[in-house]
């Protein structure tokens, strides 16, 4: 398989996931009462901090950023922003996003959000070997920046 049929493929298993979740968000059984209160707020911050975060990753890596686990040629290893804490910011600002979307919706949603979540896993150990192929640099951001996802945990 040609690496750009592979991006491909994955790209739209990212869309097709995405989607699911969004439309998850309208169908199937609502959250028990108990506890919506705080459910809600929860939700509410994820999904607001997490389309936040993800943005800020998005525009820390500028005209690198691509849906691509492929890096566009010549682009610089990002260490501004999220990225000082995260390897893959915009990945988990949209994990958290979906999550807060799970939360403010129906559970249903965390069924995509859960295959979301595995897929970016995937994508990211492509996109790091990739990075590390294409340049030096990437290795000692790697060492530098010890979380893939979510700060503290690896």
């Amino acid at each position: 398989m040609s690496a750009r049929a592979r991006d491909g493929g994955l790209v739209a298993a990212q869309a097709v996931l995405l989607a699911a979740a969004a439309a998850a968000g309208f169908r199937g059984p609502r959250w028990p009462r108990v506890g919506s209160g705080r459910r809600r707020w929860a939700g509410a911050a994820l999904l607001v901090g997490g389309a936040a975060f993800a943005g800020a990753g998005a525009r820390a890596l500028g005209p690198a950023l691509t849906p691509m686990p492929t890096p566009r040629a010549g682009a610089a290893v990002s260490e501004r922003g999220p990225y000082r804490l995260v390897r893959h910011p915009v990945y988990a600002g949209i994990l958290a996003g979906a999550t807060g979307w799970a939360l403010l919706r129906r559970p249903a949603v965390l069924v995509p959000v859960a295959g979301l979540a595995a897929l970016f896993h995937v994508k990211s150990l492509l996109e790091e070997r990739l990075l590390d192929a294409a340049g030096p640099g990437y290795a000692a951001y790697r060492d530098r920046v010890r979380y893939r996802l979510v700060p503290f945990v690896r």
